[in-house]
């Protein structure tokens, strides 16, 4: 049985263990949470390092990306390190890929036309393959980096708009405390509705949903929303703020979707190369043959 851990910069409340099997192949999966403890997280990944298959980065990308460019997050790229036999991911492979083909498969299927719709997505240097996607399917896209990322109520209207800030900005923002840039430990409980007309003007949400729920209004009748990682208890919580419709890209398991960075995990380890040698075009010949439907939850 192969093993995949996420080691994760979030909660322990959040931990989850499943058994599954993908093209004939059984994974144990798990997901251990630090609550915020960088020490920790390195502490496990050395302490498991050589014993599983493949680790999850959970709670931190190793990268922002804007257009072509990458820029290495100092905090992550140390935590990253500290595994020296076995392969680490942060699942931007799979957002690059899986996530792009959600919003083309959601548009080709009928089940959601973005022409006009009004999309918020919190973080687009986090799923940029989510951001070109949505904005080529022709959404009113508002990336929400400097509200949510930077705490700054500046919405950016466009793709062209973040590229520009983010080849300005990046450098520098790779170079801060991740805990400024991302929530992390205890603070992902905490709920702050500063931001709430930004919610409430758009129809669609997207994005990380610990970076959606930060600033998660207590009413939302008819909103939809597109995301990861979310837990039965995650469930209630958007039924209950009246939520319309509820998009995972990555499939179910147990009552839960896991995050990118697992589910990259475990197709790094069925392709049985290294991490450095997979490429999209053979994340998305894996993601062929295991055919991965998204979740969608209509709570109406």
């Amino acid at each position: 049985m192969k093993r995949v851990v996420s080691i994760s910069l979030g909660s322990s409340k959040r931990d989850h263990q499943v058994e599954a099997s993908f093209l004939g192949e059984k994974f144990l999966i798990e997901r251990i949470g630090t609550d915020g403890d960088m020490q920790r997280m390195i502490s496990l990944i050395k302490e498991l390092d050589g014993r599983v298959d493949a680790f999850g980065l959970g709670g931190m990308d190793l990268y922002i990306r804007a257009g072509s460019r990458c820029y290495l997050i100092r905090e992550a790229a140390k935590i990253a390190r500290a595994a020296k036999e076995t392969p680490i991911v942060d699942g931007s492979g799979l957002k690059d890929t899986l996530e792009r083909r959600v919003i083309v498969d959601l548009t080709r299927q009928g089940r959601l036309d973005f022409r006009g719709k009004k999309v918020l997505l919190v973080s687009a240097v986090d799923r940029f393959g989510m951001a070109e996607a949505l904005d080529s399917a022709g959404a009113d896209l508002t990336c929400g980096d400097i509200i949510f990322g930077l705490g700054l109520p500046i919405p950016l209207r466009s793709l062209s708009h973040l590229q520009k800030l983010a080849y300005l900005l990046a450098p520098l923002v790779c170079q801060l405390p991740f805990k400024m840039l991302y929530p992390t430990g205890s603070k992902q409980e905490k709920i702050d509705n500063r931001y709430q007309r930004f919610y409430e003007e758009a129809e669609i949400i997207a994005g990380d949903f610990l970076f959606i729920r930060r600033y998660l209004p207590q009413s939302l009748p008819g909103k939809i929303i597109i995301t990861n990682t979310i837990t039965s208890s995650d469930l209630e919580e958007l039924r209950r703020r009246g939520i319309k419709t509820l998009i995972t890209a990555t499939p179910e398991f147990n009552g839960r979707s896991f995050g990118t960075n697992v589910l990259e995990g475990v197709l790094l380890a069925l392709s049985n190369k290294k991490a450095s040698e997979i490429t999209p075009a053979d994340y998305n010949r894996l993601l062929d043959e295991l055919k991965f439907e998204p979740r969608i939850v209509d709570f109406s």
